[in-house]
């Protein structure tokens, strides 16, 4: 169970709607359409959205609903980034000409305070007192353990099923280094617990999480070390987006240390903790008085008695599905971090949608059909969709490649834009968009119209048809997709223009 601190008025609230004390399951119904077990993204919109199709639906969850997303992920990651920008704006003002009297002063408990109001001002959203009053749902709060092919157990009470999906994500991972016990480091689950703020803070893993929450605390007063195993941060990323935000961790003071290998954690006397590790075959020691875990991520299989109802699963990679998200047994389904790859809230939620189709109405939806983009939060946004270039030479596929500098727009040159760009990948000699990457202001947001264009075979060329706003960001999308035209003008159709030309005058 997630301990949410301090309890103040807003986690109070909170955990009033997302696992309210005193909650009295409900008799179970002699059976159900769908049981959802796991009440995260993937979770609330199979229930909400089955239920609103007349199903009868039962919502099980062990620990808070909402999930990893608005307790302890998205929803206060977020909120903590949108200060911390800001602290930063206004530190970098006198670049505008804006003048600051004094140091600016970061109230962190207040930052804090802000993002437990958000977090429960949201909350209501995935309330249980919601779902079962406005949206017909039966509401189980408590440990589920599978007892069949078609039942589970939860209290003592048995859910007979004709359907059910398994929506129960992913934690952290466990590290397991020397010297380091679980109560003592920080983790995505107690992060955002925090009323002080670290003076050092290090963390452990350069991916996204990692990535975000560095800048984040860097930005709000703390000295940040980034811990990273791998070569460079965010390695599955486009190595140039990597390279910018690398050289923005280093104008933000972040220390970024790659290729180490962690040996063991030393508690300091005076407090704080003493990282041995192994860079470039000389031993290190990096001190600091916190500690995140930022490794990865592990999917939540443990105690559902899976193999009571022929679910195979991997503690690594999660339950195993099949292309319409079905597991080894037929009748129970999986989405979300649980069982996918592509451990996003959006992802889970488009999965969700295609989960209700598949296992109420024997739909075939698949989960290779979806067009998945992504961002990272970090300032600059770097955000994707399909393949980079690396992937692309991976599955030997040729692309061309349109990239255009937002400094090369005038947006850009009036906000001082320095570093972003946006790259899009079309299949070599043809108009087919195969991958996209933003990494710019509102990078997340410009990303939307490629991917939009991807899913409705809109190609390149399409989108230099499209009038954008003048001037917008968006305009680099437009630049691109213009050298994409000016490049099938072959010579022999300059040619035939120009005899053309020449005709008619």
């Amino acid at each position: 169970m997630l301990d949410l601190q301090p309890r103040d008025v807003f986690n109070n609230q909170l955990l009033n709607n997302v696992h309210p004390e005193g909650w009295l399951n409900p008799e179970p119904a002699p059976e159900y359409h769908l049981v959802v077990v796991g009440g995260g993204p993937a979770g609330l919109i199979s229930a909400a959205g089955a239920a609103g199709l007349g199903a009868k639906v039962a919502l099980v969850e062990r620990n808070f609903l909402g999930g990893d997303c608005l307790n302890v992920g998205c929803v206060p990651s977020k909120a903590l980034l949108s200060c911390a920008r800001r602290a930063h704006q206004v530190r970098a003002a006198g670049e505008y000409g804006i003048r600051i009297d004094g140091p600016v002063r970061v109230d962190f408990p207040a930052v804090m305070e802000r993002l437990r109001r958000i977090r429960a001002e949201i909350s209501r959203n995935d309330s249980a007192q919601r779902y079962r009053d406005e949206l017909g749902v039966d509401v189980f709060l408590g440990e589920p353990k599978f007892t069949g092919s078609q039942s589970l157990d939860i209290g003592g009470k048995r859910l007979k099923f004709r359907k059910a999906v398994i929506t129960t994500g992913a934690r952290a991972v466990d590290a397991k280094i020397p010297g380091l016990s679980a109560a003592e480091v920080l983790t995505n689950e107690n992060l955002f617990n925090l009323t002080e703020l670290p003076p050092r803070l290090g963390i452990i893993g350069g991916g996204v999480i990692g990535c975000e929450m560095a800048q984040a605390f860097s930005r709000l007063g703390s000295q940040v070390t980034i811990l990273q195993n791998e070569p460079r941060l965010l390695p599955r990323e486009d190595a140039d987006a990597a390279a910018i935000l690398s050289e923005t961790f280093r104008l933000d003071g972040i220390s970024v240390i790659t290729e180490t290998a962690i040996q063991r954690v030393e508690t300091r006397s005076g407090g704080g903790y003493d990282i041995h590790m192994r860079v470039a075959g000389q031993d290190r020691v990096v001190p600091v008085d916190r500690i995140l875990m930022a490794a990865g991520r592990a999917p939540n299989v443990q105690e559902l008695n899976l193999e009571a109802a022929g679910i195979q699963y991997d503690e690594r990679r999660g339950i195993q599905i099949d292309d319409h998200f079905r597991t080894t047994n037929p009748k129970i389904f999986a989405a979300g971090d649980v069982a996918m790859a592509w451990k996003f809230t959006h992802a889970a939620d488009a999965a969700a949608r295609m989960v209700i189709h598949n296992a109420l109405f024997m739909g075939r939806q698949r989960l290779s059909s979806l067009v998945m983009p992504w961002c990272t939060f970090t300032d600059p946004e770097i955000a994707r969709v399909g393949a980079n270039e690396d992937e692309a030479r991976q599955k030997g596929l040729a692309v061309d490649v349109y990239r255009h500098a937002f400094a090369e727009t005038d947006r850009g040159a009036a906000e001082g834009a320095r570093d972003g760009f946006v790259k899009i990948l079309t299949v070599s000699g043809k108009d087919r968009i195969v991958g996209a990457l933003a990494i710019g202001e509102d990078a997340g947001e410009m990303l939307n119209e490629v991917t939009s264009a991807m899913v409705h075979g809109i190609g390149l060329r399409g989108l230099g048809k499209v009038i954008h706003p003048y001037p917008t960001r968006a305009e680099t999308i437009k630049r691109a997709a213009d050298a994409c035209n000016r490049a099938r003008l072959t010579p022999w159709t300059r040619w035939f223009l120009k005899k053309t030309l020449q005709i008619l005058s």
